[in-house]
């Protein structure tokens, strides 16, 4: 059979269809007035005598996202354009969503929050039990990415009031190398920062490519120099039972053993737990489990 020219013509490209259009014009519309209600203020950013612009500017979103300034514009003028799931999660941040929002934009977008806060149905409700029943010994589970997935309220309480922080930033990577109260609580801080950047490393190799991975990697990288240069000393080591250092801002210094209880075949999940080093400890993890009660049931009494 003889292929004419005709038959050899590349396609051409077809139109977008009348919902992409639309969720376009809706994603640009929602930038423009998430970023309205934000004042430079609240990013740290000077106001400044001739801002006529309410909340932010373009090119302030752009520069506190870390992505080009015409790419932003042509995505609030509603371009025909892709956008990573790492951008996204960045706009998200800089553009302080709340969990809805957050949810929302990923759906204009089209695009799959591989945020740990978008999903946690892996943790069954009988590991949930199994982490209150351990109280007054701190226990988490984590994936090999370091989100942590669950936890019961003595950990809750432990380097920092984890409750406070938003769900998609209970990292304890994001934790170790950005938030100054759970860097305050770690005896050994570089130390303990060079081996969680080396485990972590370790456990990219099964997951190259991942845009969960590759957003934290590029968050990491963004907001932490001390992260790019342990990333860059290529260090892996693996797991390992370990006594770590705390200096609790409630009950003061704690020595506790750090043991990966691993919840799949595979490393991946695991529940960690911090059992006393020494009765001094385990005394102070019980007034600490007492405190943290006391937090939970004021709210309650109140309503």
């Amino acid at each position: 059979m003889t292929t004419t020219a005709t038959d050899r013509k590349t396609p051409a490209p077809q139109p977008p269809t009348r919902g992409s259009d639309i969720r376009r014009h809706e994603l640009a519309a929602f930038l423009r007035s998430r970023r309205e209600r934000i004042s430079p203020e609240q990013v740290g950013l000077p106001r400044g005598a001739r801002r006529r612009t309410p909340g932010l500017r373009r090119e302030e979103v752009a520069q506190l996202s870390a992505v080009g300034v015409t790419w932003y514009t042509w995505l609030e003028q509603a371009r025909d354009i892709q956008v990573s799931v790492q951008v996204l999660d960045a706009l998200a941040r800089t553009l302080m969503l709340d969990a809805s929002e957050r949810a929302h934009l990923f759906q204009l977008a089209g695009a799959t929050d591989p945020s740990p806060a978008a999903n946690c149905s892996g943790v069954s409700p009988a590991q949930r039990e199994l982490l209150r029943r351990l109280e007054p010994i701190p226990a988490c589970i984590q994936n090999s990415r370091y989100d942590i997935l669950a936890y019961n309220l003595t950990y809750g309480r432990l380097l920092c009031d984890l409750d406070a922080i938003p769900a998609e930033d209970r990292n304890c990577m994001l934790l170790v190398y950005t938030n100054k109260d759970w860097q305050s609580s770690v005896i050994h801080l570089e130390e303990t920062q060079r081996l969680m950047a080396a485990r972590l490393r370790a456990s990219l190799a099964g997951h190259l490519g991942e845009p969960a991975w590759k957003m934290l990697l590029k968050r990491l990288e963004t907001e932490s120099p001390n992260f790019r240069e342990h990333w860059e000393r290529y260090e892996v080591v693996g797991s390992r039972a370990k006594t770590k250092e705390f200096l609790n801002a409630r009950v003061g210094h704690l020595r506790l053993v750090h043991t990966d209880l691993w919840l799949d075949p595979e490393p991946g999940a695991r529940m960690i737990t911090y059992t006393p080093a020494d009765e001094e400890t385990r005394e102070r993890l019980e007034q600490l489990y007492d405190l943290a009660r006391a937090a939970v049931a004021e709210p309650a009494a109140a309503s």
